[in-house]
């Protein structure tokens, strides 16, 4: 499974999920906070900061191949090598 912590109002979320919607890939987004920082959700923001470390966003962790990233462009290429 794939799972997205991201911001509706981020861009570089968005190119995230241009790219997931692209490759016609399902993923559960998550929504903790906005491209500012204000959370929005207090346990989406919790999970994320566990997950990995940081309060960054985008965030993407693949469950299938136990892989989690940071960074926009680093997480589409990802997408693209493995499900593309």
């Amino acid at each position: 499974m794939l799972e997205l912590y991201q911001a509706e109002d981020c861009p570089y979320s968005t190119n995230v999920r241009e790219t997931m919607q692209e490759l016609g890939l399902s993923y559960v987004a998550h929504n903790p906070r906005s491209h500012e920082g204000d959370v929005k959700n207090e346990q989406t923001q919790s999970e994320l900061e566990a997950l990995g470390g940081d309060d960054q966003i985008p965030f993407l962790v693949d469950t299938r191949r136990e892989v989690s990233m940071y960074e926009s462009d680093d997480i589409v290429e990802y997408l693209r090598e493995h499900y593309g």
